[in-house]
């Protein structure tokens, strides 16, 4: 048994996560492990989650951050020297861990963790890439790059086991986080929003990428919204270095006063509003989880949209449809994602009759309690797991 777990020197660890969503989820389940073993190391690749729980970031997050096929090529030489430096240090007598965890961003963790595995360090891979929506060829990318997969949805780790994959479910960890019943009046008080009357929360992306191929249209179509309902107010979440890029998007379209700009603080803003537009992407899930209508939309580079689409194995692209395996909630994908289709979609939320507003909800309460799991514990007992094996 390693004297980690044994109860000797704690374990040396090792992350990697690659946009704003998978900090999130790294940073919780840090928390797992900072209690199961206090004192543990914990270097990588991370964001501010991350290091607000003592992680030591040896490249930001953001850096790898990208968005799309063709957005990847662009990137990949900077990205792939990434990789290999990390990779080349994680395999060195000074840095290297007793468990790498891969958080996400499967294109790059895959082979690194298939490196590092050959290398004798075991390999946790946590999020399931969605083999069950898009690219079911990666299956054979996980079997060689993980030890053990930590999963997010309950239906996974039985879909991992036929292919020879070991894997848990440890719920997902935004369902643990986000309450039950949010408190719409109080989140309007935290962010300076009125009380009463109508608000959008607009989330074009916490990528550049995203940004650059939706802020507009989102903006666009919060001006016609605006004239259809001149008292709405809209808000927008969004992040110091992305900022500049929003407002430049909102003055385009013609907003003011009605728009306030907030960097971070997404939940509040969902709890906050009445509905939002929305990328595809974690935060739709989010918003199931604060149980509000939402419009979701997706815009990327064409030749990435013709690659995905021949991919697809779901007729939803949303995590809120995918999980209640219904349209629950509009997709404007591509070019249907115009400012006037988005208006009218959310307008029509705006408009829609209470009852219709209760069967959504009712819909996201019970996804919400299917998602609600001691995340960190579960994540640190599977990880403990893996310890006490022998290296691959």
């Amino acid at each position: 048994m390693d004297q980690a777990v044994a109860g000797g020197t704690p374990p040396r660890f090792a992350l990697v996560a690659g946009e704003a969503s998978g900090d999130l989820l790294a940073g919780l389940l840090l928390d797992g492990v900072r209690e199961r073993w206090p004192g543990a190391a914990a270097a990588g690749i991370g964001g501010p989650q991350m290091r607000a729980r003592g992680f030591d970031s040896w490249w930001p997050h953001e850096r790898l951050a990208v968005f799309g096929y063709a957005e990847a090529l662009r990137h990949y030489a900077g990205i792939a020297a990434i990789r290999r430096q990390l990779r080349d240090r994680l395999l060195g007598a000074a840095d290297r861990p007793d468990l790498f965890i891969g958080v996400d961003a499967p294109d790059f963790n895959f082979g690194l963790e298939k490196a590092l595995r050959a290398g004798g360090i075991r390999t946790v891979h946590f999020v399931c890439p969605s083999i069950w929506a898009w690219r079911p060829g990666r299956v054979e990318k996980i079997r060689a790059a993980a030890d053990h997969v930590l999963c997010i949805f309950p239906f996974e780790p039985a879909l991992l086991a036929r292919h020879g994959i070991a894997a848990t479910y440890v719920g997902h960890p935004l369902a643990a986080v986000i309450p039950l019943e949010p408190d719409r009046a109080a989140a309007r008080r935290a962010l300076g929003l009125q009380e009463e009357g109508e608000i959008v929360a607009l989330l074009p992306g916490s990528r550049r990428s995203e940004v650059n191929y939706l802020a507009d249209r989102f903006f666009q179509a919060a001006a016609r919204i605006r004239a259809a309902r001149p008292g709405v107010q809209f808000v927008v979440p969004t992040s110091a270095a992305l900022r500049p890029r929003v407002e430049a998007a909102a003055r385009a379209a013609g907003l003011g006063a009605e728009l306030r700009i907030h960097e971070g603080r997404s939940h509040q803003v969902l709890a906050a509003c009445n509905t939002t537009l929305i990328a595809s992407g974690t935060a739709t899930l989010e918003a199931a989880l604060f149980k509000r209508p939402m419009v979701i939309a997706y815009n990327m580079h064409w030749l990435s949209w013709q690659l995905m689409r021949g991919r697809q194995l779901q007729p939803w692209v949303g995590l809120p449809n995918i999980l209640c395996g219904d349209f629950v909630v509009p997709e404007l994908l591509q070019d249907a994602a115009t400012p006037a289709a988005l208006a009218d979609a959310v307008l029509r939320q705006l408009c829609a009759p209470p009852s219709e507003t209760a069967a959504l909800t009712q819909r996201f309460t019970a996804l919400h309690h299917a998602l609600r799991r001691d995340t960190p514990r579960l994540a640190a007992d599977a990880i403990e797991e893996v310890l006490r094996r022998p290296a691959a």
